[in-house]
Formats: structure tokens, sequence, C-alpha cells
């Protein structure tokens, strides 16, 4: 197992390498080059030539390109001239981050809880009601775009009904600040209505980020588990007369979760980009509002600490989800 763990660890490495020379590529591309993107209109030639001379851009390409590696490890990647003009795009990724991925550890929960069991009962109910009923809604999941669920959510039951808060993450303005996850520390801080009001902030985000990833498990769950149910090893175990808690743990639902994991997986790394339009319609200060902002604005160092930050996130949910194949599957680890 470790050895397994090891090697993709490597090929993270090697992903994470390959990124930052896309990303770099990316830089060196743009329109006026690094220092008009960074500066703006703000440029003169002295602080062009400054900022050359800084950035390293006056060397040869392979110079500057671990002149860009060194400071992205050390976290420089300049100043916010847009979204936050003045700020480090580190500081406001770290100040942004905890937003995106409170809300999308929501919508996954959301997505997760109600696809598995659902798509298990579909799958032992093939052809009732709930079944037909499961299937159309996991359609529309599909089929009604984010944005657009996201306003209808909003009119509803914000404006409309007024249940939920309109947009924003949390009302209590005195609220004690620990992990920068709002619901968490209200927990930790046993601020308890703080809790409870960024809690129904989430709500709506959650459930109009949730809908396509519901939508894709549900499925994948639904026909993972009609495959399992054919297997002779299935109808070996019933023949045996062992407990159907025994023949849903063991042998059904343990055989069909490598699909669903990977469903998950792929479903937990597009999130983030389905957090840019659910931000924007609940104004949602997360990253995906900063990255809209940032690409409006042209603020060129906020987007590019923002897709290093979102893809490296991609990646490391990539390596959960080969470790949690090892781990469902042993024959996994010797390929």
């Amino acid at each position: 197992m470790l050895r397994f763990i090891v090697r993709r660890l490597l090929q993270l490495v090697l992903v994470i390498f390959a990124l930052s020379v896309l990303l770099f590529a990316w830089l060196k591309s743009l329109p006026g080059g690094t220092v008009s993107a960074m500066l703006g209109e703000r440029a003169t030639p002295e602080s062009r030539e400054a900022l050359t001379k800084e950035l390293g851009l006056d060397q040869p390409i392979p110079v500057q390109y671990w002149s860009f590696l060194k400071r992205a490890v050390q976290g420089d990647f300049g100043v916010s001239n847009g979204v936050q003009p003045g700020t480090p795009a580190l500081d406001l990724l770290l100040e942004r981050f905890p937003a995106t991925i409170e809300l999308s550890i929501s919508a996954l929960l959301v997505a997760v809880l109600l696809a598995l069991p659902l798509g298990y009962l579909a799958a032992r109910r093939r052809g009732g009601i709930l079944d037909n009923v499961a299937i159309v809604g996991s359609l529309v999941g599909v089929a009604v775009p984010v944005f657009f669920l996201a306003f209808l959510l909003k009119y509803w039951f914000a404006i409309e009904l007024g249940w939920m808060p309109v947009s924003g993450r949390q009302e209590v303005g005195n609220a004690t600040r620990v992990t920068g996850f709002f619901v968490l520390d209200g927990l930790l801080t046993r601020e308890w209505d703080a809790s409870l009001d960024a809690l129904k902030h989430l709500v709506l985000p959650a459930i109009a980020l949730a809908s396509i990833p519901f939508a894709m498990i549900f499925r994948i769950t639904r026909a993972s588990v009609l495959d399992v149910l054919d297997e002779d090893f299935v109808r070996t175990a019933r023949s045996k007369g062992l407990t159907s808690r025994v023949i849903r743990g063991r042998h059904i639902m343990r055989n069909a979760l490598l699909p669903v994991i990977t469903a998950i997986g792929l479903q937990t790394g597009l999130l983030l980009g389905g957090a840019i339009l659910t931000e924007t319609v609940f104004n949602f200060p997360g990253i995906g509002n900063a990255l809209s902002e940032g690409f409006t604005k042209r603020d060129y160092p906020v987007l590019q600490v923002i897709i290093l930050a979102a893809a490296g996130v991609y990646v490391l949910v990539n390596l959960v989800v080969d470790i949690l194949y090892a781990v469902v599957d042993p024959r996994v680890r010797t390929r």
C-alpha cells in the first residue's frame, strides 16, 4: 500500500510540474506581456523596467521559468490590481478559499447523501415508480444549467418566500473567525447563532451546485448496482442464506463502489468550476467569484494563483480517489 501511495505522489509532482509549465506559457502569451498585464493602466516606462528586472524577464526563458517557479513555491504571485487592489494575490486566495471549500463540501454532501441511497433503491426496484421518478429527476439535474437553477432557487425561496438569505455568507457581523469556515468557526467558539446563520446562507447555493453531481452519481450508482445484482456471487450469497444486510454491505455495495468513487472524485474537482456561476448568483465571496472578477478586470496575479490552487485541489482529489480505490479493491495496488 505504501509503495502504491508513493508512486501516486510522484505522479502528482509530475502533474504539478506540467501545470506550472502551462501556466508560465500562458503568462508569456498575455497581450503586451506579463509586465503590462500585471501593471495595467498604471504602467510607466520606469515601472515596467523595474518590474521586468524584479521578475527576471530580461533573462533567457529557462532562467525566467526557474524564477517563476521559485516565486510560486514562496507564494509570491504578485499583488491584486482589480479584485482587491493592493492585496497580495496569495492573501486573497487564503481569504476566499475557505468559502469555496465550505460550499463545495456542502454541495458534495447533499449530492452523495441523496444519490447513493436513491441509486441503490432505484436499482433494487428497477422499473418501479421510485426508479422512474429518480431517473427523471436526474435528467432534470443534468439538463438545467446551474446558474438558472440558482436564479430560480434564489427567487422562490429567498425573494418570494423569504425563507433563506438572498446573498453572502453570514449576516452576523461580530462572529469570531478561527478557521475561515464560518459554520465550523461558530461550532468551535460556541456561537450557535453565527453557525446557524452561516449554514442558512449555504443551503440554496449548495443545492444549486449539487444538482449536476447528484445526477451523475445517482445514475452511475444505479447502473453499477444493477450490474452487481446480476453477478453469480450475489446469487450464491443468497443461496447460502446470508442476511440481506450482509449481502448489501459486503457483496453488492462494496463491488459497486469503484465506478461510484470515480464519479465522486471527478465531480468534486468539477465543483470548483460550477462554483464560479453559483457564487456569482448568490454573491458568495469565494474563489469562484474572485475568478470571475479577475477575468473581467484582467487581474492576472489573482488568476494565476487561483488557477494553480484549483488545479492542485483537483489533483489531490484524484490522489485520494486512487487511494480509496486501493482500499476498496486491493487488486488496484498492483497496477
